[in-house]
């Protein structure tokens, strides 16, 4: 009785603790209850995915070295065939540029998988309608449950190069994964649905202790769990966020505790710049993505009641120094930045605006309306005004 008493308890404490992380409640249940143009897009989205069919892992042309298509597998967004070699193997890196083989992998799948839930349980929330949540559902049993379809739980073969590794991934793919980050917050949605069985949530809970598991132990994951950059930042938001939704909180708070001497203080330099970043050819997009990850373990952090926002070391590194160093080149010519990026100048400049608007929402008093208020305004990309 008493052993029974133990496992109902640890059961109501994974439920309550389970959260919606990087979407804003507050925003999305003033959504709910009213039907502005942005709950219509979302509405108008989900309504398209409802007849799509998503493309699995066991649909990609190509097998991985484990001889199992249900192992993940994508390849190294900048590398291309060697012109020197006769097969182009090995092939050569070229920073900035993406070879669109990419596409012929299960990179944009996962993605697309992952993005169909977000916008079907989004509409089912906002509108109640049970119809978009049994489409998410029947998605996400593709992609975790059905034997036929399901993704393996490892990264093994992510981002590959040809040539290199006899097929093996490199850390690098464990990025790939960060799709999941905000589709939990949709499955989270889910929880209230009738198509969503205890039965479903169960296996894929089960599908991301496995996955969780594999973020531990294993030596590709021990590659990007070592990376200095935005790599190394992506696996820990990662890591705990699949820690919170399988009710490892424990592990999710020792991560977010080390983060600012282990990420922040490590990659902000005192007058913000990311260094690491700033190396590539698409400096400021590097930069602003880096931001993003930072802002995400922001959000998981203060459902666990730590506030990195205020996090900042003796010398004044700090996620608003590191925003306080990008913010001047908003509407700024890219000729104006002292460093290189050489593509979609405009595009990461809105994409910092919506992290600048993010950042007012989390704070007591806003900081950055006067850089976003006026390209925000213009912006046709509404689905943010009521996720943050």
């Amino acid at each position: 009785m008493k052993k029974a008493i133990i496992t109902i308890a640890l059961f109501v404490v994974s439920v309550t603790e389970a959260q919606v992380c990087v979407w804003n409640m507050k925003s999305l249940k003033k959504a709910k209850a009213s039907n502005t143009e942005e709950v219509q897009s979302i509405v108008r989205d989900a309504d398209k995915k409802l007849t799509q069919t998503i493309t699995t892992v066991m649909d990609k042309e190509m097998t991985p070295s484990s001889g199992d298509k249900h192992d993940y597998m994508s390849m190294g967004r900048y590398w291309w065939p060697d012109p020197k070699k006769a097969d182009g193997l090995p092939y050569i890196r070229k920073d900035g540029v993406s070879n669109p083989e990419i596409e012929k992998l299960d990179r944009y799948p996962l993605g697309s998988f992952a993005k169909s839930v977000e916008t079907l349980s989004l509409a089912y929330y906002l509108t109640s309608d049970e119809k978009y949540a049994q489409k998410a559902v029947d998605n996400l049993r593709i992609w975790f449950i059905n034997e036929a379809t399901k993704m393996n739980p490892n990264m093994n073969y992510g981002q590959t190069i040809p040539g290199v590794r006899n097929g093996l991934g490199r850390g690098e793919g464990v990025l790939d994964t960060y799709s999941f980050l905000e589709m939990l917050d949709g499955v989270e949605l889910l929880k209230k649905s009738k198509s969503f069985t205890d039965a479903d949530q169960q296996a894929i809970k089960e599908w991301f202790l496995s996955y969780v598991n594999w973020l531990q132990n294993s030596p590709v994951a021990a590659e990007e769990q070592a990376a200095k950059n935005n790599h190394g930042t992506a696996f820990d938001v990662q890591l705990a966020r699949y820690a919170m939704f399988v009710g490892n909180c424990d592990l999710a708070k020792k991560i977010v505790n080390e983060f600012p001497q282990k990420r922040l203080f490590a990659q902000i330099q005192p007058d913000g710049s990311q260094p690491l970043e700033l190396a590539r050819t698409t400096a400021f997009g590097y930069s602003v993505f880096n931001l993003t990850h930072f802002l995400d373990m922001v959000n998981i952090g203060q459902i666990l009641k730590i506030d990195l926002l205020k996090a900042k070391s003796k010398d004044g590194r700090s996620i608003l120094k590191a925003i306080d160093f990008l913010v001047p080149y908003i509407n700024k010519p890219v000729a104006e930045f002292p460093y290189k990026q050489i593509s979609d100048w405009e595009g990461v400049q809105l994409k910092l605006c919506w992290q600048l608007y993010r950042v007012d929402q989390m704070l007591s008093k806003p900081l950055y309306e006067k850089y976003y208020k006026d390209v925000l305004a213009s912006s046709k990309k509404y689905n943010e005004f009521i996720l943050y």
